[in-house]
Order: structure tokens, then C-alpha cells, then sequence
């Protein structure tokens, strides 16, 4: 049988029963779709939240320190000496206060106060401005800058143009230099950066008490600097107890994200590999009752010189046309719920956008795996076709 002619009586034979066809590819269409939207919506989330840690913050540690007599940006140039992994170390401290525009007034805000190096330790990245330079913040410049989404609530819009506005903090103005991007994933609520000598000179930060947080070198092994930070720290500021000196990295975070990540992936792939063998059985339901059916038409098919491979190959075709067209289907649907996920995702966390990571291996091997359930479940339907008698076939009623 030439190919033109087995594709015309699949398609014939699936189109003379197109609501028993459709349903029986139902459970295709819902792994499919399942796959596709799950895997899209994770990678997108991942994508999104590697966007917003970055390189730069994979080489961030963080350093909890307990030590009574404070610490100074003189304690940390001594720690950095002693760790040449690090390519610095730096600290900032933070106080809630008042912010006034002149017109409106927000309680509660909190002051970043630190050093230029702070932004790069961080990750932060601008929108708009500029950051305050290293002069700027030895001679206690009275500059600011603001998180995007407390534009806000600074000055009544997230599209207000807060670069060159003047904020009041404390007792004294501040012009706002630069709008750094928002995170979605930590918030103090309204956030302001001042240079750390300001924040002494005019704002009452008292210098010793400082969040240190450390600049890994390029190519370094982190988890190897978090342990040979802790034992440093520990015994430069003689700490003995274990809870004094604490120490994480932000690469742990992602690895740990990366993981969970995966996890949800493969529990999403378990549960539509569950969806596809029900499907799968479906199919060969829907078959073996297509050849129950058309054992007549089967035995006039072969006293007229049609063979078994001929038969097998008619039926088997059937089963993976079946297969193909949930699976197409299920493509579909699965982008469009991609789409709607993300969507509904960054509807319920503001400022988060999500883009499905749409996977061409994904789409390519869920075609796959709807070919080879068409010929796993279809071929033994298919055998039993191929084998009917064409004598008993022909007598069948």
C-alpha cells in the first residue's frame, strides 16, 4: 500500500468518529500541556530570579558578626588583608526615619547607609542617575539614592522622575542622584541609600555597628571562603562561641533554588508521565474496539490482497496520528498556559515579571514521546488486526 493511500484511510477512519477520537486523546493533550507549561513557568521563574541575584551576587557572603566592642571599616580592612580571597570587604548599617518631599511625608523608611562598594557587592543595578562615588561619600555628601519601587511612595508615581528631586531626611535635604531596579525578592519597604560618613555626620549612625558583607575574588571556591571566613572572623574578634559568627553565601541560595527548581520540574514531569499512560491506555482501548468494529472491513482487506504489514501498518498509523494530534494540541495549550501562569504570577507578586523559558527540546521531545506511545499502545491492537482470519472476518456479524 503506497504511503498517500495509508495516510488517506488513517485520516478517513479517525474523521468518521471525531468525538470518540478527540476524547480518547484527552489524557495526551493534559500531559502534554501539563509538561510544557510547568517546565515554560519554572525556567521562567528561574530565569527571572538568576536575573535579579546575577553573577555578581552568587560572589556575595554575608557576615553576622556578635562582637560587643562593634565594628569598624578599619576591623574590615584587617579582615580583608587576612582573606586575599575576597576581593573586598565592606559593611553598611541601616536606620528607619522619616522622608519628606516637601508635599508628602513617609513614615518608617529605611536608610541604607554605606560605602560606593556596597552596590557592587549587591548586585544592584541602575535605571536611572548615577551612584555617589568614593569622594563623595568621604566628604559626606548629601546625596541619595532610591529603590525603584519606592519612587512610589516618595514622590505618588513609579513613572515620577526622581532623579535631581530633593528629599528631606533627618534635618537636612538630599538630592536623589540615581534609581536603582527593584527586587522582588527582599523589600524593606521604602528603601534610601546615603553615603555611610553622611549618615554619621548628619543622620546620629553611629560608627562600629556594621552588616558586613564580603566581595569573593572571581573563580574563588565559595564554600571554601565561608569556612575559612568563619574561623578567621571568629578568632580576630576572639569569638569562641558558634553562634557569635555566622557566614553565607548567596551561591548557596542559588544552588539551593536551583534544586528546588528541579525538583518541581521533576515532580511535574512525574505526575504528566501519569496523565500520558492513561492516555496511552486510551488509545489502545479506542483501537482494539476500532478493530472489533471493522473485522468485516479487515477481512475484505485481505481476501483482496492485503497483507499483514499492510493492516499493521494501517492500524499502528492510526494510534500515532491519535497521538500526534494531542500532542499538537497539547503544544498549543501548554504555551497559551504558559503564558496565562506567568501572567497570573506576576499579577500576585507586583514588580515580578515572568517570561516562560519556552524549550525547543522540550516541544521536540514531546512530539517524541507521543510518537512512541502511538506505536507502544497501538502496535499490539495493530497485531491483532494483522492476524484476524479473513474467512472468520468476512463471516463476522
Amino acid at each position: 500500500m503506497k504511503l498517500g493511500d495509508l495516510l488517506y484511510e488513517t485520516w478517513y477512519a479517525l474523521a468518521a468518529n471525531k468525538g470518540r477520537s478527540f476524547l480518547t486523546i484527552l489524557g495526551i493533550v493534559i500531559g502534554i500541556s501539563a509538561v510544557i507549561a510547568m517546565t515554560s513557568l519554572i525556567g521562567g521563574i528561574q530565569n527571572t530570579l538568576m536575573g535579579e541575584l546575577g553573577f555578581a551576587q552568587a560572589r556575595q557572603v554575608a557576615i553576622s558578626v556578635n562582637a560587643p566592642q562593634g565594628i569598624t571599616f578599619d576591623d574590615l580592612d584587617a579582615l580583608e588583608q587576612m582573606m586575599p580571597d575576597y576581593e573586598f570587604i565592606t559593611g553598611s548599617t541601616q536606620i528607619g526615619t522619616s522622608v519628606g518631599t516637601g508635599t508628602t511625608t513617609v513614615e518608617n523608611a529605611t536608610i541604607f547607609c554605606a560605602k560606593p562598594e556596597y552596590f557592587i557587592a549587591n548586585g544592584s543595578n541602575l535605571e536611572s542617575g548615577r551612584l555617589f562615588t568614593e569622594s563623595e561619600e568621604k566628604n559626606g555628601a548629601r546625596y541619595a539614592v532610591i529603590d525603584q519601587n519606592s519612587v512610589k511612595e516618595v514622590f505618588g508615581s513609579v513613572d515620577a522622575q526622581a532623579v535631581g528631586q530633593t528629599i528631606h531626611i533627618g534635618n537636612d535635604d538630599y538630592q536623589i542622584i540615581g534609581v536603582l531596579q527593584s527586587s522582588t525578592l527582599v523589600s524593606y519597604g521604602t528603601m534610601i541609600y546615603v553615603p555611610y560618613s553622611t549618615a554619621v555626620q548628619r543622620l546620629g549612625v553611629t560608627d562600629g555597628y556594621l552588616q558586613i558583607t564580603g566581595f569573593v575574588r572571581e573563580g574563588a571556591d565559595i564554600e571554601s571562603v565561608v569556612a575559612t571566613t568563619t574561623s578567621t572572623v571568629a578568632r580576630y574578634f576572639g569569638l569562641a562561641g558558634e553562634d557569635d559568627v555566622y557566614v553565607f553565601s548567596f551561591d548557596s541560595i542559588i544552588k539551593e533554588m536551583e534544586t528546588t527548581m528541579a525538583s518541581f520540574s521533576l515532580l511535574m514531569g512525574s505526575v504528566a508521565s501519569i496523565s500520558l499512560f492513561v492516555g496511552g491506555v486510551g488509545i489502545m482501548n479506542m483501537m482494539l474496539t476500532n478493530v472489533t468494529e471493522r473485522i468485516r472491513e479487515i477481512g475484505l482487506r485481505k481476501s483482496l490482497g492485503a497483507r499483514r504489514r499492510d493492516i499493521t501498518k494501517q492500524f499502528l498509523l492510526e494510534a500515532i496520528m491519535l497521538c500526534v494530534m494531542g500532542g499538537v494540541i497539547g503544544i498549543v495549550m501548554g504555551l497559551l498556559g504558559a503564558w496565562g501562569l506567568g501572567a497570573a504570577v506576576g499579577a500576585m507578586q507586583p514588580g515580578m515579571t515572568v517570561v516562560p523559558a519556552i524549550s525547543l527540546p522540550v516541544i521536540l521531545g514531546a512530539v517524541g514521546v507521543c510518537v512512541l506511545i502511538g506505536v507502544v499502545f497501538g502496535y499490539y491492537p495493530a497485531r491483532r488486526a494483522a492476524k484476524l482470519d479473513p474467512v472468520e472476518s468476512l463471516r463476522y456479524q
